[in-house]
């Protein structure tokens, strides 16, 4: 599956999606030299020297394609690490001069597809992947995205070819990480934990973001199959690499406020305010024990996804649905984001809080899809499956 890239920092550049009040214009600038916000840096930080080394580099061949990709792909990893979809924008400003056509760099085209993929965008996405896959049918990096979003949109079978064909000409490591997804998603989790584990040990070197990604399946499919020491001492050799990822620091607050750990979630997300998702998690850490921040948080998150919503933005409604439902206590409002979220994507988080939103609101015919899916797959996991059982009772 797609493993992070290797860090590389880039030019700093304006980004025009501030939040919009309610009854105001948006302001847009009438030369592309006005900085609208510029990113937050610690004086003295080795980052920040990159980044200003990368934009001299990008001012001075602003036609380049290796200059215009690193940046871009810098600020796709960032945007990873630290779910802020600002560094998305600044992302697509590095590559506006290559838009997508079969003319493109197959480069520019994979950046393109996996830009599109984070805004959801998932059509798009695919297109472009499909366009850098005629010019380089061996492009394992568009062959992995397309089979990471064929896995979101819950096509397991195509995801399954897509593995296949990346293993034509992956690594053995990326190759049964692909197909251990899969499994592990489709009722054989404890299989794929073996096959992904005995493939990790017998690789000598590993790029610490992909072993990120592996640490945080590995924990997860172990959380499933009910193996919960298995799965922290996953987390935590993730954790211990050092990369910052956002994805395993949103799902192991998930662990720990399932195992009513939630004292352990502030120091590990503290620093981590600025993303949504793991905002959300300090809020239910904070409220689980009653401190006072849970008030504060809770208004941030919601002011959050009111500006999301004048801007048009869906990136974070399974966010925003366990936020009206956890945190709000609106199962009826929880109900109608999670309903939309599993219109676009279905990976299993996003079914969970559709099954346990329709359970709140007590009507089980609004996550039949869900449920479905759930019978259809296997899916092992002790918690959504209490809750289908709960809401299919509510059935007349």
């Amino acid at each position: 599956m797609p493993g992070r890239s290797i860090p590389l920092f880039g030019l700093c550049l304006a980004l025009l999606a501030a939040a919009v009040g309610a009854s105001a214009a948006p302001y847009v600038p009438t030369d592309d030299a006005v900085v609208l916000e510029t990113l937050p840096t610690r004086p003295g930080d080795p980052a920040a020297a990159e980044l200003r080394r990368m934009r001299a580099a990008a001012a001075a061949a602003p036609g380049d394609v290796e200059s215009a990709s690193r940046l871009a792909r810098r600020f796709f990893d960032m945007a990873m690490a630290e779910g802020d979809p600002r560094y998305v924008g600044y992302a697509e400003a590095a590559l506006r001069a290559w838009p997508e056509s079969a003319s493109a760099p197959v480069e520019i085209l994979v950046l393109h597809g996996m830009l599109r993929q984070y805004r959801h965008d998932f059509a798009r996405s695919m297109a472009d992947f499909d366009l850098a896959l005629k010019s380089d049918p061996a492009n394992t990096e568009a062959r992995a995205w397309r089979a990471a979003i064929l896995m979101v949109q819950a096509d397991y079978a195509a995801a399954r070819r897509e593995c296949e064909l990346l293993a034509e000409n992956a690594t053995e490591l990326h190759a049964t990480a692909c197909s251990a997804y899969v499994g592990a998603t489709t009722g054989h989790a404890r299989a794929a934990h073996e096959r992904l584990s005995a493939a990790l040990a017998r690789r000598a070197a590993v790029d610490p973001g992909f072993e990120v990604w592996i640490q945080t399946r590995l924990a997860e499919m172990s959380w499933r199959t009910g193996e919960l020491a298995t799965a922290e001492r996953h987390f935590r050799r993730g954790l211990a690499l050092g990369v910052d990822d956002n994805f395993l620091l949103a799902a192991f607050a998930d662990f720990l406020l399932e195992r009513g750990r939630a004292a352990e979630v502030l120091p590990l997300l503290r620093k981590w305010e600025r993303s949504d998702t793991l905002l959300l998690r300090l809020a239910l850490a904070a409220r689980a024990l009653k401190l006072p921040e849970a008030e504060k948080y809770s208004r941030t998150l919601g002011d959050r996804f009111a500006d999301a919503g004048l801007r048009g933005e869906k990136l974070h409604l399974q966010e925003e649905a366990r936020y009206l439902l956890d945190l709000k206590g609106d199962a009826r409002a929880a109900l109608a984001a999670a309903s939309e979220n599993y219109r676009m994507q279905r990976e299993p988080r996003d079914a969970l809080v559709l099954i346990e939103a329709a359970l709140a609101a007590r009507d089980p015919g609004a996550a039949e899809p869900a449920l479905q899916w759930l019978e259809s797959t296997g899916f092992e996991s002790a918690r959504i499956r209490d809750a289908a059982a709960k809401l299919k009772a509510l059935r007349p």
